[in-house]
């Protein structure tokens, strides 16, 4: 049996009991109050208001969770009646999806704070209203949407402890343990998420989304860079500075041109075809690699290109195979090192690899007159898009790094 104790309405429709007949009335006029979204399918990625989310949990995850928790309170309440106290806005659906997989005698109650505006915490948790029943006695399950701080479910439990409960638990579908700043524990977890925003079943953004049927996060810009050079400039080692602070994905086309050879795929077949000829291999082959490489890479925050493109044709075919994909180029970061200098540096580089065309300065600069006269012009390209950045790419690593950053920032 499920009986109703108490109920908070939005402001908008006025504080009364609810008998249990009308609950689904009450869901219904709420969503419509304060959505506006049609439910979407987790194929695509959706705006609301000025943000853009894309799909993170499917319906079929987070039933199979509401399920698994159900289970877990059914069987540690055996014998009892719990008292189930949703937390406004937010714990609507998961509430009534929970509810409906409780198969042991319990009540219910609500309550509504609030301490977030748009995407942030803001740390101030608004009084907690719509309580009006005595639960001294009562085993309380305190059932929220998400806990990330813990400074709304603090208040909560120092509210409803004064009371004298028998016992106080809480249930919730998202829990961000990273975030989590308080030492109450949380008896009952759908998903432990990381620290990015999120929006749909129950959860909103600036009052919407609420009503989406499954779980969708904020999809953040991407950050696309390539790091340019001439040979000996330090290409290699800044890229795996900034692949590690920016959290980047590296993409290098000498890497991927390994791995497909190795491994003997079509697109390594093909490319082996075209170099057991003596011919080089066709930009788009290299486009087609690229493209599996950013199709395999779903969480990424971004790419760090690395030895592509070399020529404008190339940054033509990159920019419209990323442009498919919603994307771009978001800086090019050109190292500016005087000739001289990179001759002194592959001369140097050349004693301790072994690599032959590092150790004969005449065989240097005809690789630097061919980077001047080939791959140096994608400089103009990108700055006619202003994406071109030049940073002196004289000094220790870490005073190069410093002013790379700078400039991706």
């Amino acid at each position: 049996m499920v009986k109703s104790i108490g109920f908070l309405y939005p402001t908008n429709i006025g504080n009364r009991e609810l008998g249990l007949e009308n609950y689904g009335l009450f869901f219904y006029r709420l969503f419509n109050i304060t959505t506006k979204i049609l439910p979407l399918t987790m194929e695509k990625e959706i705006t609301l208001g000025d943000k853009t989310f894309k799909p993170f949990i499917s319906k079929e995850k987070i039933d199979e969770q509401i399920s698994r928790v159900a289970q877990e309170i059914n069987r540690d309440y055996k014998g009892k009646k719990p008292l189930l106290v949703g937390i406004l806005n937010g714990s609507v659906m998961f509430f009534s999806d929970l509810l409906k997989k409780i198969d042991i005698e319990c009540e219910v109650a609500f309550l509504r704070v609030s301490s977030y505006k748009g995407t942030e915490t803001t740390g101030n948790v608004k009084k907690v209203l719509g309580l009006d029943k005595n639960i001294e006695g009562s085993d309380v399950i305190i059932v929220e949407d998400i806990v990330d701080t813990g400074i709304t479910l603090e208040h909560i439990v120092n509210d409803l402890s004064g009371s004298k409960p028998n016992s106080l638990k809480v249930a919730t579908l998202l829990f961000k343990p990273n975030a989590y700043t308080k030492d109450y524990p949380i008896d009952y977890v759908g998903f432990e998420v990381g620290n990015e925003f999120l929006v749909g079943f129950g959860l909103d953004y600036n009052e919407i989304g609420r009503n989406l049927d499954e779980l969708y996060i904020i999809k953040e810009p991407m950050l696309n860079i390539i790091l340019f050079g001439p040979p000996g400039a330090g290409k290699g080692t800044q890229s795996e500075l900034i692949q590690e602070k920016f959290n980047l994905t590296h993409l290098s086309t000498g890497e991927m041109f390994r791995f497909h050879m190795k491994n003997d795929t079509d697109l390594g077949k093909k490319a082996k075809e075209y170099m057991e000829a003596g011919n080089l291999v066709p930009d788009q082959l290299v486009i087609d690699m690229i493209d599996a490489k950013l199709s395999e890479s779903h969480d990424t925050k971004g790419f760090i290109f690395d030895g592509f493109p070399r020529t404008t044709d190339q940054a033509l075919a990159l920019d419209e195979l990323l442009s498919k994909k919603g994307w771009g180029i978001s800086k090019m970061v050109s190292l500016e090192v005087d000739e001289d200098e990179l001759v002194k540096r592959l001369l140097l580089r050349g004693k301790d690899s072994g690599r032959k065309d590092d150790q004969d300065e005449s065989i240097i600069r005809n690789r630097m007159a061919v980077y001047n006269n080939e791959t140096a012009p994608l400089k103009d390209f990108y700055a006619n898009q202003g994406k071109q950045i030049g940073v002196d790419g004289i000094g220790t690593v870490e005073e190069i790094n410093g002013r790379i950053n700078s400039a991706i920032s």
